[in-house]
Order: structure tokens, then C-alpha cells, then sequence
């Protein structure tokens, strides 16, 4: 009632505003004018003749019908031309104001919603249904996304927290090895290479453990740029199953490799071939000893698919589907020597979404199998 009291009141405004208008004009014509249009009108609207009137001549002024009603003609122009524009102004900035008002309502009523819980339909007015349905999709993605980065954060700080501790216990050792060796000079040869042995395992794993805190801090803090050439996948392949041979062998492992010559791609091979060291690095570390870890591709209508297969342990399917995602570790014990910052399979899935391609997994009856999908290069 409100709102058509204030309408009505701005009507009423509006049509003195053009009486006041109408008066300022007649009085401009009249007065400022100085009877010009009088004048003007004489001219135009009225001519003289002369009449007899009881025996005599007199000059007589009569209307002329035509210029009058061009007059009137121009005149009822003119006032539509005006009416137009009072019409215009009222709708224009009543359609503001209106503008206003329904913009301050739902955006109080947005912030009444994302402060209330499961309160829609009471916070929302029924004639903002629609936008009540996206606001409600909105809300839920940013929950998500929300909950998804607590998670994540709580992942990394965790495993900041693991790493920090592990840290002490391979530094531990490798001091005090290297302190036995430095105090016993003559020590037995025997003994002394068992020392060596020991100090340069912790060493290694002491490494692997900084590079690892140099993974998380500098995750999201680089843009990944692509340096993009053709690529014989064929030959990179071969050469990463060359390169990881120690690595396969003191795991008891071989690996058989498929793959047809002059397969090409294009793409960046230095962080394409991370992506597949990252894969093949998790066959190894999960696959049983003794076992074979298979590489193939294979070449489809516009897409190369570069496929990795071990046999181990079945991986859950509620954890097949987080393992793409920042700082999560399949397996969860922090001594273990297997799982990494949680990094790689992240970082590889970037790398090959910046590539126009995907990265799945699947994992079924002790078999797991990563396929990579690129587009297709020139062969």
C-alpha cells in the first residue's frame, strides 16, 4: 500500500509539473513575447473585408479556417509531443525506483538466506522462485567447494605436520652414523660399508622427504606454461622404461611395453613425461613384487590413449575417486615409504587438462589401471 501511495503521490507531481509548464509557456507567448503572437496569430488566422451594415462599408476580421486549423493541427502535435515525454519521464524513473526497490528486497533476502539453514521457502517470497532455485545451486556449489578446500587444508597440514616429524628420524641417523664412522677410523671394513650403506639410505630418504616439502609449498604458486612440440610418444616410452629399470628391479618388477612406432603428439615433453613417471612411480610402489606392470597405447579417431596397468591391491572405489585430488595419499600410514606428498596424480591431472585431455583410473580384481587420453598429433 505503501509503494501505490508513493505512486500515485509521483502522478500527481507529474501533472502539476505540466500544468506549471503549460502556464510558463503562456505566459512567455503573452506577456514576454510582447503580443508577437498575437500578432503572428492576426496575420496567420484572420483576414479582413469589408461588409455593408445598415447602408454603410465597415471592415470586418473573420477567422481563416484553414490557418486555424493548421494552427490547431500543430498545437495538438505539440501537445502529444509533450504528453510523450511526461509519459516517457514518469514511466522511466518510476521503472528506477521500482528497479531499486525489487534489487534491495532480493538482495536482503539473498543475505537472510546465506545466513539462515534450511529455511528457503520461509526467507524467499514466492514470486522469486526462480531465483530462489539458483541462489540454492549457487549456495550448495560454494559449500562444496568450501568444504572440498577445508578438507584439502586439513590434508596438507596434516601432512606438514607427518613430514616435520619425519623429518628428525632419517637426519637422526644419518648424524649418528656418520659420527661412529668419524670416531672409529679403524673400524672394520665390513662394518664401516654397513654404516655407509645405512647413512646413505636415511640420506635418500631424507631427500625425498624436503623435495617433498618443496612440492607442497610451491604447488599453486607457479603458472604452469606449456612449451608445446611434436612428440614421438613412441620413443619416450622406450626411454622411460629404460630410466626406470633400477627402480623396477629392486621392487622385483619388469615391465612389457606395447606400443606401435610413430605415434606422434604435440604437447610439452618435459611435463608430459612427469605425468607418466608420476604414473608409472605409483605402479611400482603399489604393485605386489615379482609382478609385471604393463604399458600400452592405443591410437583412436582423434586421441592416443597411453594406458598403465599393475597388480596389487584393489583400491577402494570410495578412494579411486580422490586420488586426483590435492595432497591425498592412498595410503594413509605417515611411515610409510610409498605414499609422496599426495602431489603427483594431482599435479599430473593439470598437465594433462592443460593438454585438451583426460586422466582416469580403475581398479578392479587386484588389477589397476591409469589411462591417459591426448589428442592426436600428425603422424
Amino acid at each position: 500500500m505503501k509503494a501505490e501511495g508513493r505512486t500515485i503521490l509521483r502522478l500527481i507531481l507529474l501533472c502539476g509539473c505540466a500544468v506549471f509548464a503549460c502556464d510558463i509557456i503562456y505566459y512567455f507567448a503573452d506577456h514576454v513575447c510582447n503580443g508577437a503572437f498575437a500578432d503572428w496569430f492576426t496575420q496567420h488566422c484572420m483576414y479582413e473585408h469589408t461588409s455593408i451594415y445598415q447602408g454603410e462599408y465597415m471592415l470586418v476580421r473573420e477567422l481563416f479556417w484553414p490557418g486555424v486549423k493548421i494552427l490547431l493541427f500543430r498545437g495538438m502535435c505539440a501537445a502529444a509531443v509533450f504528453l510523450t515525454m511526461i509519459v516517457f519521464a514518469a514511466v522511466h524513473f518510476y521503472t528506477k525506483a521500482r528497479e531499486k526497490r525489487v534489487v534491495a528486497e532480493i538482495s536482503r533476502e539473498i543475505q537472510d538466506y546465506i545466513r539462515q539453514e534450511g529455511k528457503d521457502q520461509a526467507v524467499f517470497s514466492p514470486k522469486y522462485e526462480e531465483i530462489l532455485a539458483q541462489v540454492s545451486e549457487m549456495k550448495s556449489t560454494m559449500r562444496h567447494h568450501e568444504q572440498i578446500l577445508k578438507e584439502e587444508m586439513i590434508r596438507k597440514n596434516d601432512l606438514l605436520t607427518y613430514l616435520a616429524h619425519d623429518l628428525k628420524t632419517p637426519l637422526t641417523s644419518v648424524i649418528g652414523y656418520l659420527s661412529l664412522l668419524d670416531e672409529a677410523p679403524d673400524m672394520p671394513e665390513k662394518q664401516k660399508e654397513k654404516y655407509v650403506n645405512i647413512a646413505l639410505d636415511k640420506a635418500q630418504r631424507l631427500e625425498k622427504l624436503i623435495n617433498e616439502f618443496f612440492d607442497i609449498t610451491r604447488y599453486n604458486l607457479q603458472q604452469v606454461e606449456l612449451e608445446e612440440e611434436s612428440i614421438d610418444l613412441s620413443y619416450m616410452l622406450i626411454q622411460m622404461a629404460d630410466e626406470f629399470y633400477p627402480l623396477l628391479n629392486a621392487h622385483g618388477n619388469t615391465i612389457s611395453l606395447q606400443t606401435e612406432e610413430n605415434i606422434t603428439i604435440h604437447g610439452d615433453s618435459v611435463k608430459l613425461a612427469r605425468v607418466f613417471n608420476n604414473i608409472l612411480k605409483n605402479a611400482i610402489a603399489y604393485s605386489y613384487r615379482e609382478t609385471v606392470i604393463e604399458v600400452w597405447t592405443e591410437r583412436k579417431e582423434s586421441e592416443i590413449l597411453i594406458c598403465f596397468r599393475n597388480r596389487g591391491k584393489t583400491i577402494p572405489a570410495r578412494k579411486l575417486d580422490s586420488l586426483f585430488e590435492k595432497f591425498f595419499r592412498l595410503d594413509e600410514a605417515r611411515t610409510t615409504n610409498t605414499g609422496g606428498a599426495g602431489l603427483g596424480l594431482a599435479i599430473a591431472k593439470e598437465i594433462v587438462a592443460l593438454h585438451g585431455g583426460t586422466i582416469t583410473a580403475d581398479s578392479e580384481n587386484e588389477l589397476t589401471t591409469f589411462c591417459v587420453s591426448l589428442p592426436a598429433g600428425e603422424s
